[in-house]
């Protein structure tokens, strides 16, 4: 999904996050039913804010831009469901880490 074709831009130091889709089966093989999985901790980022507002007012840009892989923190963000697809809006001190 292209960042023009999305209806809406996060704020400030937000980030619009696809979750990327978690294994289907086990280190062991065996498949893991749908009612058991949980939900990933890992997505790609599609859309950013311009940065953190500082209390002086300058902006401090964001370290994670659009198409980077990201793992986040369990129960943060907010779920979205955006032209029949989900997303997660997250702050980026959600953000644990980004994949190389």
């Amino acid at each position: 999904m292209a960042k023009s074709d999305l209806k809406v831009r996060p704020l400030h130091d937000r980030l619009l996050v696809r979750r990327m889709a978690e294994e289907e089966k086990t280190a062991g093989g065996l498949i893991i039913p749908d009612t058991a999985k949980e939900k990933p901790q890992r997505g790609e980022v599609v859309a950013t804010g311009k940065g953190r507002v500082l209390e002086d007012g300058r902006v401090l840009p964001l370290e994670v831009k659009v198409g980077d892989k990201v793992l986040f923190s369990k129960y943060g963000g907010t779920d979205l469901k955006l032209d029949g697809q989900e997303f997660l809006m997250i702050k980026e001190d959600d953000v644990l880490g980004v994949f190389s």
